[in-house]
Parts: structure tokens; C-alpha cells; sequence
């Protein structure tokens, strides 16, 4: 589940078909209110409205920058990979003011190498997913920062850079992907996720092309 600038938000279920897999494109499946609670470490936080976008800040990525300064700080060689992901990731796209991180560690699982130190860096964990390819998810201490982490090889981390560099050289993927999340963000929305529920059907096509048309061997830095 990654709900902010998860541009790769299509969640499998735990017999690993996604939702837009198990029902048609235009019919995205939101998470109920059990996998949210399930999720989550406390309470998920009601959205209870529509979802609030924002033009593109080039301030994005200097923030991006001093929050990859202190994770790496806290993890030291700990780091396999930490990027910048998300809408915010991209140029002239709006998004959501939210900062997403991709972190890949050695075991997602094993939270005594990592969690202790980025508490101790003033981030928190909010999500644990040990059905979703052992998604773990922090809040910022005191920036909106989302940071993601998973293990070496998920599919997932090849996805949402995929996403990333195809929007940041595809002008007319990024027009389409943004004309589709203004139209979703004024929908009334319980959660945050069902937002990024609902965008599935077009992260899954403009994936497809992706793959097609682009290759699938994304930019990343360690």
C-alpha cells in the first residue's frame, strides 16, 4: 500500500493479483476498512474529502535531498537504495505536497537493523505489509516525507522508478496521468489509499506502455 506518490498504488492481495488484475480497469477495488486497519500501526487517518493537489514546487527535490542526508545518516551502509519517487518526483507534475522515498535494505523484515535507527532520527512507522511484499512505511519528523521500504529485487522498487523516469521524459503520459488524478483528487474520498486505489486502472497503462515502448531498466542510484 503506498498510498502518496505510489504511482505504482496498484496493491496485490495476498495471493499476489492486484486488484485492477481481478476486476475490470474502469472498476478499481478500494482496500476495505480491515486491510487498512491491518496495515496500519494505530489508527488510519480518515481523508473524509476530496484530495488537495498542488502545482509543482521546485523545492521538491532540495527537500527530497536533506531528508535522503539524515536516512543515510541513520543507516550508513545500511542504504542499498534511496530515490526520490512519487509525483513529486516529477517536473511540471502536480501532486500532492507529500515527499515519497524509495528505500531499499537488505530485509524489510528484519526491522532491528533499520527501525530502532530512523526512530532514533525522529521518523515513525506507520504501515507494516507483511502481505505486500513486506512494505514497511515512516512519517517525517518534521517534514510530509513518506519513506517506503522494501528489499532487494521487489517488484515493486523496479515498478515505481519504471513509473518515475517515464513520466519525467513522456510529456503526453504525464499530461494524462495528471489529468487523471484532478479529476479523482475532487471526488469525496474516506481514505487517502482509495484515492490511490482508484488511479490503478491508468498507472497500469501507462506502465504497459512503459515496458513497450521504454524498457524496464529504470535509473537508480544507490
Amino acid at each position: 500500500m503506498v498510498e502518496t506518490g505510489s504511482m505504482a498504488g496498484d496493491t496485490p492481495t495476498k495471493t499476489g493479483v492486484t486488484r485492477s488484475e481481478a476486476r475490470e480497469p474502469s472498476d478499481p477495488i478500494l482496500m476495505t476498512e480491515e486491510q487498512l486497519r491491518a496495515a496500519h500501526v494505530g489508527e488510519p487517518k480518515r481523508l473524509s474529502g476530496p484530495v488537495k493537489l498542488v502545482e509543482y514546487d521546485p523545492a521538491w527535490p532540495r527537500l527530497f535531498a536533506r531528508e535522503a542526508e539524515r536516512v543515510r545518516a541513520a543507516l550508513g551502509n545500511g542504504v542499498l537504495v534511496l530515490e526520490h519517487v512519487g509525483s513529486t518526483s516529477v517536473p511540471e507534475l502536480a501532486a500532492k505536497p507529500r515527499i515519497d522515498m524509495l528505500l531499499v535494505v537488505a530485509d524489510s523484515t528484519d526491522e532491528a537493523a533499520y527501525v530502532p535507527a530512523l526512530e532514533a532520527a525522529g521518523y515513525v512507522l506507520h504501515i507494516r505489509e507483511p502481505d505486500w511484499f513486506e512494505h514497511r512505511m515512516f512519517k517525517g519528523p518534521d517534514t510530509a516525507v513518506n519513506l517506503h521500504v522494501f528489499s532487494p529485487d521487489c517488484p515493486e522498487v523496479e515498478r515505481m522508478l519504471l513509473f518515475r523516469d517515464w513520466l519525467r521524459g513522456n510529456e503526453a503520459d504525464r499530461h494524462l496521468y495528471e489529468r487523471t488524478k484532478r479529476e479523482l483528487a475532487r471526488r469525496e474520498w474516506t481514505y487517502g489509499q482509495h484515492y490511490a486505489d482508484a488511479k490503478s486502472p491508468v498507472v497500469e497503462e501507462i506502465l504497459a506502455r512503459a515496458r513497450r515502448d521504454g524498457g524496464s531498466e529504470p535509473d537508480v542510484d544507490g
